[in-house]
């Protein structure tokens, strides 16, 4: 949506539709992308309140991209790491490599979550810069530094106490993790987003580990990925878009008529 043309109405209908989607998804314990779910709440709440002329279609397009590139990135950068350090390791006793990687994803998550407050991160930042931007009038675009502390604290919070139904899904259901195969994940899926993050493209930490996890579980055969559980999660994002585009869409509609 073009600032100029953000509204309170755009803003909360945005906000309201990923909220809503989040929490039926994690109820669910299906991993979405909150970003692209914000990006498509803001477009419908967008088109409702002024119609399609207000929505950066250039933008869109690009984000739209990013949600099928960043997958497959994930996929074949899960599968060929891990095929790497097999072939690496092929003489290693498998007591050796759990105790090496067992403290070597230890590293590895650490840049994934950094990789992953450099850009999914970036979201509720810009949120509370939209809203700031609305409130005191169209100047300059401001982030300050009291937005990023509660960002990230949200954000660290929220995965604390509500994230373990989709942690089960990626760390149990989608396929047999050990160490070795969550640090080929989570790196190959650091790195993917970290490229993006580089070009300035908004991704999804959740499509790229889980697509990594799948490429990493295919190494060992085909089916050792429950490719059923892996249709369910492809299914949720596919869904994210439109379902998030409904929902600012009515909320914004609902806000228009009240206020």
């Amino acid at each position: 949506v073009y600032s100029e043309a953000l509204t309170t109405s755009i803003v909360l209908a945005g906000s309201g539709a990923i909220i809503i989607w989040a929490v039926v998804a994690t109820r669910y314990g299906m991993p979405i992308s909150l970003t692209h779910g914000l990006v498509a709440g803001l477009v419908g709440a967008g088109i409702a309140t002024s119609g399609s002329k207000i929505i950066v279609w250039g933008v869109l397009v690009k984000v739209l991209s990013a949600v099928g590139i960043a997958p497959l990135l994930g996929l074949s950068g899960g599968f060929l790491v891990m095929v790497a350090i097999m072939w690496l390791f092929r003489r290693a006793a498998p007591e050796k490599m759990r105790g090496v990687f067992s403290n070597l994803q230890i590293l590895s998550a650490a840049f994934l979550a950094y990789s992953h407050g450099k850009n999914d991160g970036q979201m509720p930042i810009g949120l509370i810069a939209m809203a700031l931007m609305v409130y005191h009038g169209y100047g300059e675009f401001y982030i300050p530094f009291w937005a990023v502390v509660v960002s990230a604290a949200s954000i660290s919070f929220g995965t604390l106490i509500g994230g373990w139904r989709v942690i089960k899904t990626l760390g149990l259901k989608v396929t047999t993790l050990r160490p070795v195969h969550g640090f080929a994940a989570e790196a190959s899926a650091a790195t993917v987003i970290e490229v993006a993050s580089h070009f300035g493209i908004p991704v999804s930490t959740t499509h790229c580990i889980t697509t990594a996890i799948m490429g990493v579980g295919a190494t060992r055969r085909l089916s050792a990925v429950r490719w059923g559980i892996a249709r369910n999660i492809v299914l949720t994002w596919i869904l994210t878009f439109p379902a998030c585009a409904i929902l600012g869409w009515i909320i914004a509609s609902i806000l228009k008529l009240a206020f």
